[in-house]
């Protein structure tokens, strides 16, 4: 079945105004829309946009035949979502399974209820979490290497008007330890010494003043690499930060991060216990059917840095960018090896350029498709694209408007899906997808 599925976004501070009512066709109310979310978890069911009154969720479609509509007789393991940020979120990281279930166990025992602000853990599951680039987005995204973090800091100590003393002091703290220990002891510091880090803090905010006011002087255009030993990237994240949570521990934790700017269609991918925050952009998001977040700082929700750290892995990502894969022209995918999910990108067009060239191509993995109607190519887009569809697939158009179709023994289906419309599409026979537009497709992965 092709079924037409809708849901209202959720308004969080950290949310734009109007990407995502833009998106939708449907009028803001003036406050931050944040996420939509496209699954069945209870956090926020997606409905049946075509159908009965009151709608049915995908929940209680699951419910009535989960056989046809679940996966495994089950509901979704992946969870589907578009992110509008129009300003940082929390400093934040996603349990394991096993800690998932630990974390939820003690809560409900301890009587906090599910919907509760103060309850981290909401489900029994864990959350790795794959996001793809609508528009530029800056995220910070998993450790990087102390020696690149201390170099940061002494380089920004080196700006600051008193010669950023606390800030220096932060770094020998840091460059002292060693390996994984060091970012513990670092960040049970930053957390637990107000004193401490406020002084740091200052420097930092002192250092980002003189850097910008030298690049404005020297009439620095556009993003260099380094300006006085400041990445670009970085210096800008700062400030983002500094202005939306003056005085928050979190500034100074995020040098620790790798800090990642993705262009349109690229991705990155984070496995449970890593730290992270996005900070800007539009993009759309797959994870494990989740909502178990544990906080520690740039946020006014409900912060929990004991049971943070307490889960956190301290280990190096040595790249958090998570490439695509091209499968046949007109159609890429992000699988990282995980059973709950993975992320398919089409691109379909009525005129295909055989000239263009793809940045997706590279090896196929063909176990979700069929056959597409154009040779392989490194072509970005094709006439049209099938895929298989042994379990349930969630589709949103991104841009333009894609035709889905699907032959059957006894009947044949199609639904015209213009941009911000979304299907969730139950296992069975492949279907094919034509038209001029582009649709992002979640379903299991492995």
């Amino acid at each position: 079945m092709l079924l037409f599925i809708s849901n209202v976004p959720r308004a969080y501070s950290w949310g734009s105004v109007d990407v995502l009512p833009e998106m939708l066709g449907i009028d803001s109310n003036g406050e931050p829309q944040a996420e939509l979310w496209l699954g069945d978890h209870p956090g926020s069911p997606a409905s049946l946009a075509k159908g009965p009154h009151p709608p049915l969720t995908l929940i209680d479609l699951i419910a009535k035949d989960p056989v046809r509509y679940g996966v495994n007789g089950g509901p979704l393991p992946f969870l589907l979502k578009v992110l509008a940020i129009g300003a940082p979120l929390s400093l934040q990281v996603h349990p394991s399974r096993e800690q998932a279930k630990q974390g939820f166990l003690k809560e409900t025992s301890a009587g906090v209820p599910v919907e509760s602000p103060e309850r981290c853990y909401r489900d029994e599951n864990h959350k790795p979490e794959l996001l793809v680039a609508l528009s530029e987005v800056t995220a910070l995204s998993g450790f990087r290497s102390i020696v690149e973090t201390v170099a940061d800091m002494r380089a920004l100590a080196s700006l600051a008007p008193d010669g950023g003393q606390a800030l220096l002091a932060a770094a020998e703290r840091l460059g002292h330890g060693v390996g994984d220990t060091a970012r513990q002891e670092f960040l049970q510091w930053a957390f637990g010494d107000p004193v401490g880090t406020s002084a740091v803090l200052e420097d930092i905010e002192a250092a980002l003043n003189v850097w910008e006011e030298r690049w404005a002087f020297h009439g620095a255009v556009g993003r260099q690499d380094s300006f006085e030993g400041v990445n670009a990237d970085r210096a800008n994240a700062l400030r983002m930060l500094i202005e939306h949570h003056a005085g928050d521990p979190g500034v100074l934790v995020s040098l620790l991060l790798h800090c990642v700017r993705l262009n349109p269609g690229e991705a990155i991918f984070l496995a449970p216990q890593q730290l992270h925050a996005y900070l800007s952009g539009v993009a759309v998001e797959v994870m494990a059917a989740s909502d178990n977040v544990l906080r520690a700082g740039l946020t006014d929700k409900h912060i929990d840095a004991e049971e943070l750290l307490r889960i956190l892995d301290y280990g190096a990502l040595p790249e958090p960018r998570f490439s695509a894969t091209a499968v046949l022209p007109g159609l890429c995918a992000w699988n990282p090896k995980v059973q709950d999910f993975q992320l398919l990108r089409a691109r379909v067009r009525t005129q295909v350029n055989e000239g263009a060239h793809s940045p997706w191509a590279g090896p196929g993995d063909g176990n979700l498709l069929a056959h597409s109607s154009t040779s392989a190519s490194t072509d970005a887009s094709a006439q049209s694209v099938s895929i298989s569809a042994p379990t349930p697939l969630v589709l949103i158009v991104t841009t333009g408007r894609v035709l889905v179709t699907r032959s059957g023994n006894d009947l044949a289906e199609f639904a015209n899906v213009a941009r911000g419309q979304s299907l969730y599409v139950s296992a069975g026979e492949p279907i094919r997808l034509s038209g001029d537009g582009e649709a992002f497709l979640a379903t299991t992965g492995g």
